[in-house]
């Protein structure tokens, strides 16, 4: 039996403000295999994952990207609309067929200064995300870059 992620939008947001925030949604689909999103691009957008699976990747300069994280159902893609000077700070592609639904970050952010407490609702699950992913990604990079022990002179 798997335990709900702490950072899905069900266990973090309340029903009314989930409700407020999913009015605001159209749904979308990526194919397999399409580039949602690409480091340095224009953050103007979020996604919610309905089906499929969405990894998280740093561009790796002379190399493939690494893969931080993979996401699934009810899982925040994108973080970077929130902040100044909305850009992507990682890349997103769809490993599977995905449906997700999108929001556009600009009509969000008007919301969540429109009503205090529904931004400061909406700031503290996208804060909690990226607390998990820097830490994920933290892990990630240690797991492939770390110096390897165990051969001594």
């Amino acid at each position: 039996m798997s335990t709900p992620s702490p950072i899905r939008i069900a266990a973090v947001l309340s029903t009314e403000y989930r409700g407020r925030l999913m009015s605001h949604a159209r749904q979308v689909n990526f194919p397999e295999g399409s580039r949602i999103f690409d480091e340095g691009g224009r953050a103007d957008s979020f996604w919610i994952v309905r089906s499929g699976t969405v990894t998280l990747e740093i561009p790796m300069p002379g190399h493939r990207a690494a893969p931080v994280e993979s996401l699934g159902p009810g899982e925040l893609v994108g973080w970077s609309w929130l902040f100044p000077p909305y850009v992507w700070q990682l890349s997103a592609e769809a490993m599977t067929p995905v449906r997700a639904y999108e929001f556009d970050g600009p009509t969000v952010r008007l919301l969540m200064d429109a009503d205090p407490a529904f931004g400061s609702a909406v700031g503290h699950w996208v804060g909690r995300v990226l607390a998990v992913r820097l830490q994920q990604t933290r892990t990630r990079l240690l797991d492939l870059y770390a110096p390897r022990t165990g051969a001594t002179r």
